[in-house]
């Protein structure tokens, strides 16, 4: 077909005559082929054929009209064999029923917007399928009813599809966990209520932010947790992952079990990835339930384990330096004894500032078991502000720590107190035993290792507690030995 014709116009082309183009625009190369597109009727064609649903078309006196591949595929009727009947009756419903049936669709003619109905279709075979069915009003050029279509599918896949939906809309809801849906480039997409309280945020102020904006801790793990997710599918399992929350009142560490769904596009012949789905519930308070009470249970065992190899020893001294030992596994990485100096107890009235001598050290400078000092008679050098004497002049625990300070600063501090450079952490426990202080004992940590808490001042308390009884042992034995002495001598 030339161009001219095609474009409407009616001049004609002898049998030799060059094919002319329409207007002032350039004439095609010879040999050229002009793009034909479809007309009308096959675009049509292609678009009733193409849909998911099934659907039917009538004509103002009820005759069908358009039958596509979708309605062939659930009742059998080829279009050949629908197009041109009059209703449905005696092919596509039962005779009984066909009247009912016909008498709600045709009026969706003379109703405003999309009626939706439910009854039972005839496959060619001689089988029954319900179907959920909207219909609509086809108007003509004059605005009057010209028929009708409707579009039709069985049941159990409208079901399906309404499931799918409400699911959704509840997850995004009335969901008690987090539901984040996070696209290709790992940025949220979409926040459910019980997420972007989680999050800290609103469900509309963390779309599209990095997730590095909304958490300060644990954003590499779940970034990579994302990308695994993108490129392999989803794990076997859960994952915790402990995560940093920005809060108006700083940082909230939280603990969330995570399970992450890879989200593919439906409608591509090979997958898609469209981004993934991350749902998470807060488990922060059963996680550190669980941590206390495993370290409670190890703590408990190194006491049990403590007191036995101190029953072995000879030396009652030397029982002070196992306990100090069995404690040090997990808690603390150097530590240190100090004994009270003079003859007054320390809790005495108008004793005065108290002296300490050093009777036991871990090494400073690795690991190793704790040694004996020996009683050398000689004050360590503590200055008055000193958290061991603090914890003697009030007969408990004292915490101190130099925080977040710049390592010059930190070393400073742990010199200033003479305790190893690498300390930021100190915990004192004072000895008692028999109503009076005996000395105190010191637990250090260093930079990697968390400040020490109250239930931490409890075990060193229970450890301080064991090694004050040792050393009053010791004192009781070393002034039995030496009367012993003098009565011999």
């Amino acid at each position: 077909m030339s161009a001219s014709r095609r474009s409407g116009t009616t001049d004609e082309l002898g049998p030799d005559e060059p094919e002319r183009s329409g207007g002032d625009g350039p004439t095609p190369p010879e040999g050229a082929e002009t793009a034909v597109g479809p007309d009308g009727t096959d675009l049509l064609a292609a678009l009733l054929d193409g849909m998911d649903a099934a659907l039917c078309a009538f004509d103002g006196d009820g005759i069908v009209t358009h039958w596509n591949r979708e309605a062939e595929r659930i009742l059998g009727w080829t279009a050949a064999e629908a197009v041109g009947r009059h209703g449905f009756a005696g092919w596509a419903v039962r005779e009984a029923d066909a009247e009912d049936i016909e008498g709600r669709l045709m009026s969706a003619m003379h109703a405003s917007g999309r009626q939706v109905h439910e009854f039972a279709l005839l496959t060619k075979d001689g089988g029954r399928v319900l179907v959920r069915s909207q219909s609509a009003a086809v108007r003509g050029p004059d605005g009057k009813p010209a028929g009708l279509y409707f579009a039709f599918s069985e049941v159990h896949a409208q079901i399906d599809l309404e499931r799918s939906i409400a699911l959704s809309e509840a997850l995004f809801d009335d969901a008690s966990w987090g539901v984040v849906l996070v696209d290709a480039d790992l940025r949220p997409a979409v926040v459910n209520a019980h997420a972007a309280r989680a999050l800290g945020t609103g469900r509309t102020a963390a779309l599209g932010r990095p997730l590095g904006d909304l958490l300060t801790r644990g954003v590499e793990e779940l970034e990579n947790a994302l990308t695994h997710v993108l490129a392999e599918g989803a794990p076997p399992a859960p994952a915790e992952l402990w995560v940093g929350v920005r809060t108006p009142e700083g940082e909230k560490r939280r603990c969330w079990r995570s399970g992450f769904l890879r989200l593919a596009s439906p409608l591509a012949e090979e997958p898609v990835p469209l981004g993934v789905g991350w749902l998470f519930q807060d488990v922060t308070e059963a996680k550190q339930g669980e941590q206390e009470a495993s370290l409670l249970r190890f703590r408990a065992n190194q006491l049990h384990r403590a007191a036995r190899a101190a029953a072995e020893c000879e030396d009652p001294a030397e029982a002070a330096t196992v306990h100090l030992d069995f404690a040090l596994a997990g808690f603390a990485d150097h530590a240190l004894v100090d004994r009270v100096m003079g003859g007054a107890p320390a809790d005495v009235e108008g004793a005065g500032p108290q002296r300490l001598m050093r009777v036991a050290a871990t090494p400073s400078g690795g690991p190793g078991p704790s040694a004996l000092t020996g009683h050398t008679g000689l004050p360590v050098r503590y200055g008055e502000a000193h958290p061991a004497l603090q914890s003697v002049a009030r007969a408990g625990s004292v915490r101190a720590g130099v925080g977040s300070a710049p390592a010059d600063e930190a070393r400073e501090w742990a010199r200033a107190r003479l305790w190893p450079d690498d300390t930021v952490h100190a915990l004192c426990a004072v000895l008692r035993s028999r109503g009076r202080t005996l000395g105190v004992v010191t637990f250090l940590r260093g930079g990697g290792r968390t400040a020490f808490e109250r239930s931490d001042a409890n075990y060193a308390e229970d450890v301080a507690v064991r090694i004050a009884a040792a050393l009053d042992l010791a004192d009781l034995t070393g002034a039995a030995d030496a009367a012993a002495r003098d009565e011999g001598a």
